[in-house]
């Protein structure tokens, strides 16, 4: 699947499906969620008409698996189903999936509301998840210096070494703050249930991508940054119970009223993105089945016309 598809072309799938959910023509219902004692799984169903499929993604988040178990800490399989037949056309791996249409959400999202001008990017978190941020990133921006901080040096150092191949001047940071003061655009990839980026830190005119929090009590930003911020989510209903905004609206440190906008309605045209280089916005990413859709269909597309072997006929 890697050989098969770039980040670049995930992008402008991506980029298609949230235009397609600002125009209203995608089914997708909400998230359904079954705990575990020490993780979850979801089911992620959708139908996109002008995709001419649907589909639907079983995905887990087991935050401690990494450290106990030497397993990914998301793994997730993908199925594509003929709307015409109901047939199902394939069983694909959701795992690269997942953390390349994450990726590339926030790369959209940055195209839209970051400065044009962004060219420091911060990074806290150095998992699956930050390594497609930076790649989405570098798709869409001329950067010039990234610095990353995770929980240890270790994770960071990898992360420096892994994501090498992009060229990048990537600096390990041994503290927090020194990742977030001063940069462009900011990623937050962590599962921290308290905040952990202070308000103080985030100069005017950055833009965060906020990705960590995907379920209900997660929370990696201040409240009082989103207070003052432009917020953009995916999905209202799902970003009001599992994305960052969750906890502050609980609590009633900010209100709907606060929320400008989903990504869809940016990229269909309705609402405009950023509209002045001092607006702080934040990208609040919880993850949406059309962008799984939108990947596994140009994934299976791919397949058919080089014989990758993916095909799979039913009996």
């Amino acid at each position: 699947m890697e050989k098969l598809v770039s980040m670049r072309e995930v992008i402008e799938a991506v980029e298609m499906a949230f235009k397609a959910k600002g125009l209203g023509r995608v089914q997708m219902p909400p998230k359904l969620y079954v705990n575990f004692p020490s993780g979850d799984f979801r089911t992620m169903p959708c139908y996109m008409p002008d995709l001419g499929f649907g589909g639907v993604k079983i995905v887990n988040a087991h935050p401690g698996n990494p450290e106990k178990y030497g397993l990914p800490s998301v793994m997730a399989i993908m199925i594509l189903i003929d709307p015409e037949t109901g047939k199902p056309l394939a069983i694909m791996d959701g795992t690269w999936i997942t953390n390349m249409r994450t990726g590339a959400a926030g790369g959209v999202a940055a195209k839209y509301l970051a400065r044009r001008d962004s060219r420091i990017i911060g990074m806290v978190g150095a998992g699956a998840q930050a390594r497609s941020q930076l790649l989405a990133l570098g798709e869409i921006f001329d950067i010039s210096e990234v610095r990353v901080f995770a929980k240890t040096l270790m994770e960071c150092k990898k992360f420096r070494e892994d994501m090498g191949k992009l060229g990048l001047n990537i600096l390990v940071e041994k503290e927090i703050e020194e990742a977030v003061k001063g940069v462009d655009i900011l990623v937050t990839t962590t599962p921290v249930t308290q905040p952990i980026v202070k308000n103080d830190w985030i100069g005017e005119g950055v833009h965060i991508n906020a990705i960590g929090a995907d379920a209900p009590s997660k929370e990696e930003l201040d409240p009082m940054i989103l207070r003052r911020a432009k917020i953009v989510v995916d999905d209202l209903e799902q970003a009001c119970h599992s994305g960052e905004i969750n906890v502050p609206l609980s609590k009633g440190i900010i209100s709907k009223a606060n929320i400008y906008a989903e990504l869809g309605e940016i990229v269909a045209g309705k609402k405009v993105g950023r509209v002045g280089d001092d607006e702080v916005t934040i990208f609040d990413s919880t993850g949406l089945a059309i962008q799984d859709l939108a990947t596994a269909a140009i994934v299976y597309k791919k397949s058919k016309e080089l014989g990758s072997g993916f095909e799979v006929e039913l009996i």
